[in-house]
């Protein structure tokens, strides 16, 4: 963040000042980073005391300060220097709902937005290149990757993990310095409405929409709905900026139509796209090789770090951005080379000593990610192309794919159909709901039977089975939505007998 004094954030957030003098304030500068975990508070930082359902930052605010922060920024005094900001009347958003926050939380949230919103523009103005990314998968990953192909470029700034809406979205925004020169803003949506908010905080010059799937489904009620909303970011590009739309999805290639700025079009395979990619083809651990081809007949060799054809989109993606901003074809080639997965949980894939491969993507899914992630295992299992190689044993361990709505049931039994199809030796099913229950009936009405495919309660009860069943030279892939817990189970899985990263 630049260095603002009390006094400044006060003004900037509409807010009063307590247990500290004007006169005082007007000298007290934060110039550290805006934390809203008491833990992470360092010398010269501003906390952001959030009232939720179960934790109360306010009750944190002290230990706070005795860390080093120079105030709190909350909706009522808490006896230490704070800039209080007033709660909102009456109902408020369901995004806000979402994080357990009243009216009050929502007031400190709005306090952070502008706060965020201010920096942005003084720090844009200062030459900061602001990047946005959504789609319905794929966006943390691809920011993983955006990272790296512009590092290169300059100083760089992330998002940590999925910290992509209105709380992590500003909190990203805050992390950026007058020395940043890309800051790079992951943006998701449960609602119409929320990428453009997010959009508004911090304005990007470049926008990336990766595809439009049926993650969040159940909340928006039709793939029409969710590609209108993920229309607002191409949207809030100016006509001097730059979108990356991936041409391969007939509604994110729709969006060329309601944006300003100028396109750019990437592809797998197809020539009449800006950014292409031909010659596609995979390695043993189903890590993509193909040949970029982008400006002026340019070509160069691309070999990813990162596991799974669908990352072949999100490199293209990366690489249009990273071309844009001035990097040469050998740079962007270099930094996918060197790019494995960051976030935690994403197709992180650990050879454990003992032989068996574990794919860890357990931290969200959606049909679309779940249909990538079958297709990985169902590939490594393959041995690639399988010329020459022993077929090895595929295990696929699935958990609740969330917020499908009335599409829960039949998407749950796609995807144990789909199992079977791809030829997965074992298909354990973790969880008891209707949901589960369609994933394993899926498998058997497809053809899977017995010991094939399998549903058990919960996790403890998944790693009991395949602790059992496990044999070295087995893929195991976990997948599941965040709320699933099946992260817990993948992380055992990872940590039994050793491990190794290829």
């Amino acid at each position: 963040m630049i260095d603002l004094s009390l006094a400044q954030i006060a003004e900037i957030v509409g807010g009063r000042l307590t247990d500290i003098s004007a006169a005082e304030a007007q000298h007290t500068y934060v110039t550290g980073t805006v934390e809203f975990d008491s833990r992470a508070v360092g010398a010269g930082g501003l906390f952001l005391a959030l009232p939720g359902a179960r934790v109360d930052g306010h009750d944190h605010a002290q230990a706070a300060v005795a860390a080093g922060a120079v105030a709190v920024l909350a909706a009522r005094p808490v006896g230490v220097p704070a800039i209080v900001v007033t709660p909102v009347p009456g109902d408020v958003s369901a995004s806000v709902l979402e994080h357990d926050l009243d009216g009050s939380g929502a007031a400190v949230l709005a306090a952070l937005a502008a706060l965020a919103a201010a920096v942005a523009e003084r720090l844009v103005a200062g030459g900061l290149t602001i990047v946005g990314v959504t789609g319905s998968s794929g966006k943390t990953s691809t920011k993983d990757l955006l990272a790296a192909v512009l590092a290169p470029l300059g100083e760089v700034v992330a998002p940590p993990g999925s910290f992509n809406n209105e709380l992590g979205h500003p909190w990203t925004v805050l992390r950026a310095t007058p020395d940043t020169d890309y800051l790079i803003l992951e943006m998701s949506a449960r609602h119409p409405g929320n990428i453009a908010a997010l959009a508004a905080i911090a304005p990007p010059q470049i926008a990336v929409v990766l595809n439009v799937g049926t993650a969040h489904l159940g909340e928006f009620g039709s793939r029409q709905a969710i590609a209108d909303t993920k229309a607002e970011l191409p949207q809030a590009v100016s006509e001097s900026g730059v979108v990356v739309l991936n041409a391969d999805d007939s509604a994110v290639a729709a969006m060329a139509k309601v944006t300003a700025a100028r396109v750019v079009q990437v592809s797998r395979e197809n020539s009449a796209a800006d950014v292409w990619a031909g010659d596609v083809t995979l390695d043993e651990l189903a890590r993509a090789r193909f040949t970029l081809h982008y400006q002026d007949n340019n070509t160069v060799d691309i070999a990813l770090a990162v596991h799974g054809d669908h990352q072949v989109s999100n490199a293209l993606c990366a690489a249009a951005v990273a071309l844009e901003c001035g990097a040469s074809g050998e740079q962007v080639a270099a930094a996918l080379a060197a790019a494995g997965p960051v976030s935690q949980h994403r197709m992180a894939v650990t050879n454990r000593a003992d032989g068996v491969t574990v794919i860890n993507d357990a931290y969200n899914a959606n049909p679309d990610s779940v249909r990538a992630g079958l297709a990985a295992l169902a590939w490594m299992a393959r041995g690639g192309d399988g010329r020459g190689r022993e077929r090895r044993r595929s295990f696929a361990v699935l958990g609740e794919m969330g917020e499908l709505g009335d599409d829960a049931i039949s998407e749950h039994d796609r995807i144990g159909r789909l199992a079977v199809r791809l030829d997965v030796s074992r298909l354990v099913v973790v969880g008891t709901g209707r949901a589960m229950s369609a994933m394993h009936h899926g498998a058997v009405m497809e053809g899977s039977w017995g010991a094939e495919a399998s549903q058990v309660d919960d996790v403890d009860a998944a790693l009991t089975l395949l602790r059992a069943e496990l044999q070295p030279g087995d893929v195991v892939l976990v997948k599941a939505s965040k709320s699933a817990g099946l992260v817990a189970l993948a992380q055992a899985l990872t940590a039994d007998s050793g491990d190794t990263h290829p």
